[in-house]
Parts: structure tokens; sequence; C-alpha cells
């Protein structure tokens, strides 16, 4: 049996379109009234997961749930589902009144004219687009001709709400308006939403929980700090964040790693593991930025290759022997005697042991 309390479950569910396999044998739960977010690389299966959400792809092999109800063969019109495209698939010739209203005059049996048009008024209400009913679409802008695909799509009252990359075609400013605007109307509606994106940052700030695909697979389920702080692999360590990837040699007899230039690290990570060849993951603002001196007892010392200014901080290019370059970001004020380091300067660095992930090579 399904849960109660889970608005989407797909059980074993693959997906293929001859030859190729675009989702392979996947399990996942949505609790109901979360924002998950389906993250991953182009090609990896998240939008094929969102079409057989919405009725729009159905599956080869197992089963989608949606509200605890088999959804095999159910039309996308049939379902308690509505989608929000990446190009919002706005009707050019309709005002946004009738473009909103579109939806209930399809809905059999018929809604009355009083009732189409209170709903479409609550709808734009609700998207902050009270006073644009007859507003033309060419005359909105990017940001509130999103509002209006939202309000078409949560003028039916969905139980779940598809969105499928749909800040792509904004602007950095206005994509992070309406990430909060996003995460506001889901907490006041409390209904489900499903967001495909490849864009990590967008996945971390707006969801509770956050999947992360590769090669139509689920790599990883979890909230958007475990995700971050806890990768389950070195695929999510390297997609989800900024990553330097150290080879390494885990001896877990002692629990050390030996990093590539002949460092030694003790960390208890490496005593649950098998002994030979691994990958250090090493997230770029853990690891402490200084100039050396014989005070500070460096772990790993390098050279400035290059700098990026960022404002309140920056992020630096650092050639290690025996590593490569590895990527530092420092607060400004973090780095003894001056705010920045220049490139050609020599830098002393350390980080905790324990903020280093192991994976096997």
């Amino acid at each position: 049996m399904t849960s109660a309390a889970n608005d989407i479950e797909f059980r074993s569910v693959s997906k293929r379109y001859g030859a190729v396999t675009a989702v392979s044998d996947i399990n996942l739960a949505v609790p109901r009234g979360a924002f998950v977010a389906l993250l991953g690389p182009s090609g990896c299966g998240k939008t094929t997961c969102l079409r057989m959400i919405g009725g729009f792809e159905h599956p080869s092999e197992g089963e989608v749930f949606v509200g605890g109800s088999p959804m095999n063969g159910v039309p996308a019109y049939r379902r308690p589902v509505n989608m929000v495209f990446q190009q919002y698939a706005l009707f050019p010739h309709f005002d946004v009144e009738n473009n909103v209203a579109y939806g209930l005059k399809q809905l059999r049996p018929r809604l009355t004219a009083a009732e189409i048009s209170r709903r479409v008024r609550e709808a734009l209400e609700m998207v902050r687009l009270g006073g644009f009913a007859k507003r033309r679409i060419h005359e909105m802008s990017g940001g509130q001709q999103q509002r209006v695909a939202l309000a078409r799509a949560l003028v039916n009252k969905p139980q779940v709400l598809l969105l499928d990359e749909p800040l792509a075609a904004l602007d950095k400013k206005l994509r992070t308006a309406m990430q909060f605007e996003l995460q506001s109307l889901q907490r006041e509606l409390g209904i489900t939403f499903v967001l495909v994106t490849h864009d990590q940052e967008e996945a971390l700030s707006m969801s509770d929980l956050v999947c992360v695909m590769n090669a139509g697979r689920i790599r990883q389920l979890a909230s958007p700090k475990e995700i971050y702080d806890h990768p389950a692999d070195l695929f999510v360590a390297d997609f989800v964040g900024k990553t330097n990837r150290l080879p390494a040699t885990v001896d877990p007899a002692t629990g050390s790693v030996t990093l590539g230039n002949g460092r030694t690290l003790a960390t208890a990570r490496a005593r649950a593991m098998s002994a030979g060849a691994a990958t250090v993951a090493l997230r770029p603002e853990v690891i402490r930025l200084a100039r050396p001196t014989a005070a500070n007892g460096a772990l790993l010392e390098g050279t400035v290759t290059h700098r990026i200014f960022l404002g309140s901080s920056a992020e630096y290019s650092i050639s290690v022997p025996g590593l490569g370059d590895l990527l530092v970001t420092a607060e400004r004020h973090g780095t003894a005697e001056s705010d920045l380091v220049e490139p050609g300067e020599t830098v002393a660095m350390n980080f905790d042991p324990g903020e280093a992930h192991i994976f096997p090579a």
C-alpha cells in the first residue's frame, strides 16, 4: 500500500525510449506538503520523472502514485496535478484573466461565469497580480508572466504543482526575487511543489528535500544541508557546490589518509573504509588561508595563481605541489596583515581533517 503521508511515490520506475534508458529503477517518496527539487545535469532523467508525475509520459516499468492513487494509464487532464513550463506556455492572444481562466473553462460539469471570475480573481491576488486581469501578455515583464503562469496552474487547486525550470529565463536579480516568492507561496498554500532544475543554488535555497540524479538514477535524497555537508558519493560532492578533489591513499588500520603530496591526515572516516586509493573531497570554504610563518604549522602550502574578487570574499586558485590547483574561498578579512592575497604569493592552508569527505577512487 502507498503511504497516506506521501503525495508522490515512484515504485521501481523505469522509462525507456527505444534502446535508451532515461530513468532506471527509481524509488522515490515525496511527503505531503513538501517542496522537493529534482537536481542534476542535463540528460539525468529529472524532467522525465516530472513528466511521468504529470502524465505527459508513462513508465515502461513500475508504478507512479499521486495522492495515494495509482496513476499508470491515467491521462494528464485527470490527475490532481498542474505544471508550470519553462517557457510559461501562455496564450499571447488572451489577456491575463483569460489565460488564468482557461483551465477552469475546460472543467466538466461547467462552472458558472461568476464562479470562474471569483476563482481567477483569487488566483491573481495570490500571486500579487490583482490589478492586472485585463493586461495583455506582451505588456508584462518576465517576472509578471511567470506569475500569470503560476496563477493559471494554481487556479484549479491541484494537489501537486510541477515546476519545470520556471526561473531559467529570468535575470539573476529577478530569479532571486522569484525564489523567495515561490517559497512563500508554497508555505502559504501547503501543497506539494516539485521543482526541476540544474541550478544547485536554486535547489539548495528553495527546497525542503533535494533529489540529486545522474544517469537516470537517484544518487541521494535528503535535506539541502545533508546533501551539502554529507554527500553520499563523489558525484554528489562534486556536483552540489564547489569541491576540490585530491588524490589520496587510505589506511583504515591507523585511521589515516595520505594525500598525493605525502601529507598524512588523521580522520575517523578512514577507519570505516577499505585500504587503497581514494579521493578526498574538500570544500573551498573550509580551507583557512594565511601567509606562511613558522608558527602556522600549515597542512599545505602553495602559490596563488589566480584571484577572483567577489566583494565580501575572494576566490583563489592555488597551485600545491603534488596536488595540483586548489580552489579556496576566503573572507576578505580572514587573512593576516591584508584582506587580499596577491597572485604570486606563497600561502599556508589549514583545515579540519574532519571536514574532508573520503570516497573510493
